[in-house]
C-alpha cells in the first residue's frame, strides 16, 4: 500500500474508507470488513451522523487485540456551526466521545462557510455567520490548540481553493497539513495540487468515483457516470481491473489518497486492492485528456451572497476562466 508522509514523519495509507452517506448497521460492518482487508484510513465527519456507530466498529475491532488503535488513521471533520470562538474544541471533544477515541489523526474544517451554532443546514440568511463574525483564521487557531493539545495529531482543510489555501497559510502558525477535495478525471485541479505539493499540503480525494449513490437533491441533470467512461473501461480491460479500481490508482499515482466509499464487502476489498495496479504513461496520458472540470459537488447549496458566502470554490477568478478554456481548447484537438 502507498503511503502519504506527513512532515513529521507519520504515514496514512493512500487508500482508505470514506464514510459520507454511510450509516447504521451498514456502515458498522463496512468499517470492520475494511479493517479486516487491510485498511488502515478510516475517514469520517461530525456532519455524516455516523461517529458513534463507527466508534462501535472501531472499539470492538480494538478489542480483539489483532489491530491497535495506534495501527488505524482515523480523520474527521469539524462542522459549519462550530467555527465561532471556543467551538473547536468542544466539537472535537465530541466527535472524540462518539468515536471511543482519546485523539484524531487528522481534523479538518469541513468547509469554509461558518453557521450559528446548532444549524446543521441553513434555512435562511440568519443562520450563517459572515466570514467577519467567524474568520477562518480564528477557527484555525483553535485547531492548532487542538494539535498542541494532542487532541489530533494533524489538523487541515476541506473545500478550500488554492486562494483560500493561501489566505491561511500566511496568517497561520501551523501550516495546514491536508486539502480533502472532490478530484477524479473528469475534475483533476492540477493547478490546486500543484500549489498544496509546493507548501507540503498534502491532498486527499472524496468521491473517486463520482458519489452516485447522493440524493437527486443534490445532483444536477444528466451527471457523468465515471465508471462509464470509455477510456476509463478501456484501461480497465488492459489491466484486467474494475473501472472503480483504475479510477482510485489514478490517484495514487499522481500522488494523493483517495477515500472511496462502499458498504459492500466485495467492492471494499477491491477498492483496497487498486493498490497493486501500476499504471503507464500511457494511461495517464489518456486520462489527464478527460478533464472537464466538472463539479459533483458544486457547493452552490452553501452559496449565501447576503452574508459573504459566494462563489464557494473561487472558480470565477480569471485565472480560473483561464485554466476551463484551456481545457476546452487542448479537447478540441482530440
Amino acid at each position: 500500500m502507498k503511503t502519504l508522509k506527513f512532515t513529521n514523519g507519520d504515514t496514512m495509507h493512500a487508500i482508505g474508507l470514506g464514510t459520507w452517506k454511510s450509516t447504521g448497521a451498514d456502515v458498522k460492518k463496512a468499517v470492520k470488513d475494511a479493517l479486516h482487508a487491510g485498511y488502515r484510513h478510516i475517514d469520517t465527519a461530525a456532519a455524516y451522523g455516523n461517529e458513534e456507530v463507527i466508534g462501535e466498529a472501531l472499539s470492538e475491532i480494538f478489542a480483539e487485540g489483532k489491530i491497535f488503535r495506534e495501527d488505524v488513521f482515523i480523520t474527521s471533520k469539524l462542522w459549519n456551526d462550530s467555527h465561532a470562538e471556543g467551538q473547536v474544541i468542544p466539537a472535537l471533544q465530541d466527535s472524540l466521545k462518539k468515536l471511543q477515541l482519546d485523539y484524531l489523526d487528522l481534523y479538518l474544517i469541513h468547509w469554509p462557510v461558518a453557521f450559528r451554532n446548532g444549524v446543521d443546514f441553513p434555512k435562511k440568511p440568519e443562520d450563517y455567520l459572515t466570514p467577519e463574525e467567524a474568520p477562518i483564521i480564528e477557527t484555525w487557531k483553535q485547531m492548532e490548540k487542538a494539535k498542541k493539545d494532542g487532541l489530533a495529531k494533524h489538523i487541515g482543510v476541506s473545500n478550500f481553493s488554492d486562494v483560500k489555501l493561501k489566505e491561511l497559510i500566511v496568517k497561520a502558525s501551523v501550516k495546514p497539513e491536508m486539502n480533502q477535495v472532490e478530484l477524479h478525471p473528469l475534475l483533476q485541479q492540477d493547478d490546486l495540487l500543484a500549489y498544496c505539493k509546493s507548501e507540503n499540503v498534502l491532498v486527499t480525494a472524496y468521491s473517486p468515483l463520482g458519489s452516485g449513490d447522493r440524493s437527486d437533491s443534490m445532483k444536477g441533470e444528466n451527471e457523468p457516470n465515471l465508471l462509464e467512461i470509455d477510456t476509463i473501461k478501456d484501461i480497465a480491460k488492459k489491466h484486467n481491473a474494475s473501472a472503480g479500481q483504475i479510477l482510485i490508482s489514478w490517484h495514487n499515482h499522481r500522488g494523493n489518497a483517495a477515500i472511496p466509499k462502499s458498504t459492500s464487502k466485495e467492492h471494499i476489498k477491491e477498492n483496497f486492492k487498486a493498490a497493486s495496479i501500476e499504471l503507464d504513461e500511457t494511461d495517464m496520458k489518456a486520462i489527464a485528456k478527460l478533464d472537464e472540470h466538472y463539479r459533483f459537488i458544486t457547493g452552490k447549496f452553501f452559496e449565501e451572497p447576503s452574508k459573504g458566502y459566494k462563489d464557494i470554490y473561487d472558480e470565477n477568478s480569471p485565472i480560473v476562466e483561464g485554466v476551463k478554456k484551456g481545457i476546452q481548447k487542448v479537447k478540441n484537438l482530440f
